[in-house]
């Protein structure tokens, strides 16, 4: 089968020099998309600004900005089996980018307007046809199942990952994670502390095994 996998943060321009962010690294998907060749399938990734080196079976394709992700995932998804939207995707981006850097003589504040971004996975559970698999991944503060189970809803998608950024030492930046799989049907999985490798690999397992 063919998978379409997103991974890392996207950067949201400013001026030439500044840019918003988040603290995605781009590990969970990049395993993911290991796990899934690994299982014998097609990956398309579409990877953020990562510190990461690319995956030689996959086809890579690299993009910067939350827009950048969504025109990219309008080309690809309808060729896919199973999406996986693991990226940290900018909820928000500047309403202007300014051309030349904004310099701080004469300014003691600066105000900075943003807009919305599109919602790509709530774009995916829309258009998305039946016979295509759709895993978002639900990253919250507070109220991790709650919050998950409402997106898992809104989104439409047939499985939520959530997991629990506020935890020290899993999460963004580390090599270790812990998420709770909740699908459509209400099957909850729980998969406590071990390496994004090793929970890729189970996640991968459990999205094939209920194809």
């Amino acid at each position: 089968m063919k998978f379409l996998i997103s991974a890392g943060p996207t950067r949201e321009k400013i001026d030439p020099v500044r840019f918003l962010t988040n603290f995605s690294s781009g590990k969970m998907g990049y395993a993911l998309a290991e796990a899934a060749i690994d299982a014998g399938h097609e990956v398309v990734l579409i990877s953020g600004p990562v510190s990461i080196s690319p995956i030689d079976k996959a086809q890579m394709l690299y993009v910067e900005s939350a827009e950048e992700m969504f025109e990219k995932v309008k080309s690809e998804y309808k060729d896919a089996d199973i999406i996986i939207m693991t990226a940290a995707v900018a909820d928000f981006t500047p309403v202007d980018y300014y051309e030349n850097k904004l310099k701080k003589e004469g300014r003691d504040n600066l105000t900075v307007e943003f807009k919305r971004t599109v919602d790509i996975l709530a774009y995916l559970g829309k258009k998305r046809s039946e016979n295509q698999i759709l895993i978002g991944f639900a990253a919250e503060s507070q109220n991790l199942i709650l919050n998950a189970k409402l997106k898992l809803n809104k989104k439409k998608t047939d499985w939520i990952i959530a997991n629990h950024i506020g935890i020290s030492g899993i999460g963004f930046q580390s090599n270790d994670n812990a998420v709770t799989m909740i699908a459509k049907n209400g099957t909850s999985i729980d998969f406590g502390i071990q390496t994004k490798k090793e929970l890729a690999q189970k996640i991968i397992k459990v999205i094939l095994e209920d194809e």
